[in-house]
C-alpha cells in the first residue's frame, strides 16, 4: 500500500468512524464528575473547591497511567486495539464505582483517579491507532479523533442537562455503559494498520531517544503550553458561567450545563476544521493561529463578564473554539517526528508531561478563585500559549514539508 495515498483511500472506510466513536465514547469518562458535582455538593455537602481536586485526581490517574504505559512501552509491543478494549473496559467500572459510593469523599477521589488512570490507555492509544492507519493525512485523522474527545469530555454536562429531573446516577451508568461499548466497537471492528510499527520484543521507553529530535520537542513545548490552559478552562467553564449568572441582571435564563457543554463541545468542531485545513496550509500554522488566539480570549476574560449575555456567550464559544483546535495537530507534529517504532510511547509521554502541567495550572487556579476577584484570575493561563507559541516558531519558519 503506497504511503503517497491519502487516508480517505489508503483504509477502509469504516475505520475512522469506528475509531472517533470509540475516542468519543471513551473519553466520555473525563468529566462525568464534574457534571455532576452540583448534585453531589447538595447530597454530600461538598465544598467548591472540590471541582478542582476532582479533576486533578482524574489529571494524576492520566498522567500516572500514561507514564506506565510509556515506560513499559505496552502500545508498542502489544496491539493497541486491545489495550484500548481493556482500558475502556476498566475505566468504565472505575467511574460506574462512584455511583455506590454514599458521601465518602476518598473513594471518590480513588475512583476518579483509576478512571483516569485507564484513560491513558483510550486516548493516546486510540492516536496510535489512527496513525498506524494514516500517513498523508494524519493531520485531518487526528482532527475528527480530538474532536470525538471534546465532544466526549463535554458529554456528561449535556446528559446532566438532559437527565436534570433524574438521579445523578443516571449520567454516571449512561457513560459508563457507553465507554465499554466503545472499547467492544474498536476491539471487534479496527484492525491494526499497515502503518503500525512495533516495538523490539525487550525494548522500552528512552526518553533520551524520543527527545533527541529537535523537531520533536519544538511540537512537544508548542503541546505543553498548550496545555497549561486548556484543562484549567474546560474544569472551570461552570464556575465562569455561575459567576457570570450571578453578577449580571439579563443571564438568569442561562443552563449552566447547556452552556458548558456547548463551550466545549464546539472545539469539535475547531479541530475537524483545523485537521481539514492542515491538509492545505500544515499542522504547525494550523496549531500556531488557534494558540494565539486562544492567548488572546485570555487577555480579553476580565472584560467579558462586563458584556450582555448573549455576547458573553459567544465570546465563550469562540475561546471554546479556539482553546482546543490545535491538539490534534500538535499531536500529529509529534506523531510524525517521534522515532517510528515508539510513536506510541512519544504520544504518550508528551501526553503525560502536558496532563501533569495541566495540574499544576487548575490547582492554581482553584486557589486564586478563592483569593481573588475571579474576573482576573485566568489571566493566569496566558504565558503558557505565549510560551507554547516561543517553542514552535522555529517548526512554522521551516514548514510542513522538511519536518521529520
Amino acid at each position: 500500500m503506497s504511503q503517497r495515498q491519502d487516508f480517505s483511500v489508503s483504509a477502509p472506510r469504516r475505520i475512522l468512524p469506528i475509531i472517533v466513536i470509540s475516542q468519543f465514547a471513551g473519553t466520555s469518562l473525563w468529566f462525568a464528575g464534574n457534571a455532576v458535582l452540583g448534585d453531589l455538593q447538595l447530597e454530600w455537602g461538598l465544598t467548591q473547591g472540590t471541582l478542582g481536586w476532582m479533576t486533578s485526581s482524574v489529571q494524576l490517574g492520566f498522567i500516572s497511567g500514561t507514564l506506565t504505559f510509556a515506560f513499559f512501552a505496552i502500545s508498542d509491543k502489544h496491539s493497541p486495539k486491545h489495550i484500548f478494549f481493556l482500558s475502556s473496559v476498566l475505566a468504565a467500572l472505575s467511574n460506574l464505582g462512584i455511583v455506590a459510593l454514599d458521601g465518602q469523599v476518598f473513594w471518590l477521589m480513588f475512583l476518579r483517579f483509576f478512571t483516569g488512570f485507564f484513560l491513558g490507555g483510550i486516548y493516546p492509544v486510540g492516536m496510535k491507532i489512527a496513525s498506524g492507519w494514516y500517513q498523508k493525512g494524519l493531520g485531518k485523522a487526528l482532527g475528527f479523533l480530538v474532536g470525538a474527545l471534546v465532544v466526549g469530555t463535554s458529554f456528561p454536562h449535556l446528559v446532566n442537562s438532559l437527565g436534570s429531573s433524574l438521579d445523578w446516577r443516571f449520567t454516571l451508568v449512561t457513560v459508563s455503559i457507553l465507554a465499554a461499548v466503545g472499547g467492544v466497537l474498536m476491539l471487534l471492528l479496527v484492525p491494526d494498520g499497515p502503518y503500525l510499527h512495533a516495538a523490539g520484543k525487550n525494548k522500552s521507553f528512552s526518553m533520551g531517544r524520543v527527545f533527541s529530535s529537535r523537531h520533536f520537542r519544538a511540537a512537544a513545548f508548542g503541546y505543553f503550553g498548550h496545555m497549561w490552559e486548556l484543562y484549567a478552562f474546560w474544569t472551570f467553564v461552570p464556575f465562569i458561567i455561575y459567576y457570570y449568572v450571578n453578577n449580571s441582571k439579563d443571564a438568569i435564563n442561562i443552563d449552566v450545563s447547556l452552556w458548558s457543554f456547548a463551550t466545549i463541545a464546539v472545539g469539535g468542531i475547531s479541530c475537524v476544521l483545523g485537521g481539514i485545513s492542515s491538509l492545505r496550509v500544515g499542522s504547525e500554522k494550523v496549531a500556531f493561529r488557534m494558540l494565539l488566539g486562544s492567548a488572546l480570549c485570555i487577555l480579553l476574560s476580565p472584560w467579558a463578564y462586563l458584556l450582555p449575555s448573549v455576547l458573553f456567550l459567544c465570546f465563550l464559544l469562540i475561546w471554546g473554539y479556539l482553546v482546543i483546535g490545535d491538539s490534534p495537530q500538535f499531536s500529529t507534529l509529534t506523531a510524525k517526528t517521534a522515532p517510528p517504532d515508539l510513536v506510541g510511547s512519544g504520544l504518550t509521554i508528551v501526553n503525560s508531561i502536558g496532563f501533569a502541567i495541566s495540574v499544576v495550572s487548575i490547582q492554581l487556579c482553584n486557589l486564586l478563585v478563592e483569593m481573588v476577584d475571579p474576573r482576573w484570575v485566568f489571566l493566569v493561563l496566558l504565558p503558557g500559549p505565549v510560551l507554547g507559541l516561543v517553542a514552535m516558531k522555529p517548526l512554522v519558519k521551516m514548514g510542513s514539508s522538511d519536518i521529520t
